[in-house]
């Protein structure tokens, strides 16, 4: 009988390793890590732009090295689904299962993950049920447009242990870590306020408008999700970003990018205060378009800091993206090369910024492959669902303040928005 072997310091090293890695784990998130050679099956909930030309791609550059595919899509349209499939065939080489509603989805035990790019009004019902249903997500943001909607959602991904990226991809740029490095060095000095205005000709949902869309090709009622229930309207489905229960406009869909930056690079998590002005000032048209075509919020955060953020959908001018210190300015108006400049320093600069310098990029993976390694790794993602709850605050509290007039607070000890 041949006798045992007995275990070389390496065997030992590595057993030691694996079970100190196993340790780090939930015993849900260990059991989900997906093997090193297994390929990824992927559901797309919403097969709309965001999804087709965003999601899509993205997991497309990195679909043979991650080995992963979309394998189910689902859409009240069913066009829309369609066309995802032939997509995803085309350029993935697997066509998909396609389905009316996400529920049909999350019911698949051959789906891994899931990626949500739905209308923002049916965000945290997705987000929530995902969880729920023990599948990793990367998720649109805004992530919600209701204050509780969004706790409960943020409270059943904690819960359920799963990998969450959320789709703030800007932070995963190597020119906003370069440009959270500077910050963090404290060159700038002081930092007061932070802002940026984001403008354009023309609101960005008219280029959505499909007169086109038949109801019969539609399940209406599964796009609704829980808003009191209309007539179907093409324009309202297709360009849904213009109308007021389906979307609130510009500080959520577009300044939501812009408050993730900022906490991402100042560290900040959450505004004690925020005013808020918007409206329709240019766009009155037969669309009857109800979402501010103009709007204007300023935050205070207890860093010591005021974060200004406005849109003007009337002139495309003056944009930018500023933090402004007492010794200068990081300029990232141009997002993929921001500047570092003594501009503004005034009679506080003690000449620590000279001239203008470009920052150093920080190489880090996008967005969508820090999202699948993550799926492998079960570290926690570049846009965690802490990162997501914070920017979801701040846009929930500038809505709230346009809505009432009044200015908001939050207590992020009892996890309330208030009037104050």
């Amino acid at each position: 009988m041949t006798p045992p072997r007995r275990p070389t310091r390496r065997t030992v090293l590595r057993s030691t390793a694996a079970v100190a890695a196993a340790a780090t784990l939930t015993a849900k998130s260990y059991a989900r890590v997906v093997g090193a050679n297994d390929r990824i099956n992927l559901g797309l909930i919403g097969c709309g732009g965001r999804g087709v030309h965003a999601h899509l791609p993205g997991i497309e550059k990195h679909a043979k090295a991650e080995n992963v595919v979309f394998t189910a899509v689902s859409d009240p349209w069913k066009i829309a689904a369609q066309n995802a499939a032939t997509a995803m065939k085309e350029k993935l080489g697997v066509e998909p299962r396609q389905y009316t509603s996400y529920r049909e989805i999350l019911a698949l035990a051959d789906v891994d993950a899931v990626m949500i790019a739905s209308p923002d009004h049916v965000h945290t019902t997705h987000l929530k049920a995902t969880a729920e249903a023990k599948k990793d997500c990367y998720v649109e943001k805004p992530i919600a447009t209701e204050f509780e909607a969004l706790k409960a959602a943020v409270d059943a991904v904690k819960k359920s242990g799963i990998v969450c990226q959320v789709g703030t991809q800007t932070r995963s740029m190597p020119s906003m870590a370069g440009a959270r490095k500077v910050y963090q060095s404290g060159v700038l000095g002081t930092v007061a306020r932070i802002e940026q205005s984001r403008n354009g000709t023309r609101p960005y949902w008219y280029g959505y408008i499909k007169p086109e869309v038949k109801e019969a090709d539609v399940d209406w009622k599964e796009f609704q999700g829980d808003m009191p229930p209309e007539k179907f309207d093409p324009i309202k489905f297709s360009a849904w970003m213009g109308y007021r229960g389906y979307c609130d406009g510009p500080v959520p869909q577009l300044g939501v990018h812009y408050l993730d930056l900022v906490h991402y690079i100042t560290g900040a998590t959450f505004p004690t205060s925020c005013v808020c002005m918007g409206g329709t000032f240019t766009w009155k048209d037969e669309h009857k378009f109800t979402t501010p075509d103009h709007v204007e919020s300023i935050w205070t955060y207890p860093e010591g800091f005021m974060v200004h953020y406005s849109s003007n959908f009337g002139n495309g001018g003056a944009n930018s993206f500023k933090f402004l210190g007492d010794q200068g300015t990081l300029d990232c108006s141009v997002w993929a090369s921001p500047v570092l400049t003594a501009d503004g320093g005034g009679t506080k600069n003690r000449g620590i910024i000279r001239g203008k310098t470009e920052v150093q990029p920080v190489p880090q993976p996008d967005h969508f492959l820090d999202f699948l390694q993550c799926l492998r790794s079960r570290k926690t993602p570049n846009a965690p669902i802490d990162a997501g709850y914070q920017h979801a605050v701040a846009a929930i509290m500038s809505v709230r303040a346009m809505d009432s007039g009044k200015r908001q607070v939050y207590d992020r000890e009892k996890r309330e928005i208030r009037e104050g």
